[in-house]
């Protein structure tokens, strides 16, 4: 992959990164100062407990795609990013400006999914 490439995404996933990051901070102090509402009937903090919960699997979400562009930054600095981890082919452009965070070329990631289908995992 040429340079200019490897640029152009370093700066995408570092500026995702960045938004995340600045997300993820602002969610937890937004959630964890949420206090329940002892006072409202059943209903109502029931209500109030699914929210909750949807915040925390949607912040659980972001904190796996922090993960995944860490982990695609570091492949940038090791001369693997582009690469997929499974047969060892590059990724094409397309596909990297499409998803910056794959690691996997679209056969594989195809095969991977038909197998967790078929699988049910």
């Amino acid at each position: 992959m040429k340079k200019k490439d490897l640029d152009y995404f370093q700066n995408i996933l570092q500026r995702e990164l960045e938004e995340l990051l600045a997300k993820a901070d602002l969610a937890v102090e937004e959630i964890l100062g949420e206090a329940m509402d002892t006072e409202a009937d059943p209903l109502d903090r029931a209500t109030e407990a699914q929210a909750r919960n949807n915040k925390w699997r949607f912040r659980d979400r972001e904190r796996r795609l922090i993960g995944k562009i860490q982990k695609r930054l570091q492949a940038i600095d090791d001369g693997t990013y582009g690469i997929c981890e499974n047969c060892e082919e590059p990724i094409g452009l397309a596909r990297l400006k499409a998803r910056s965070v794959t690691s996997y070329c679209i056969d594989c990631k195809t095969e991977q999914e038909t197998l967790e289908r078929i699988t049910g995992s």
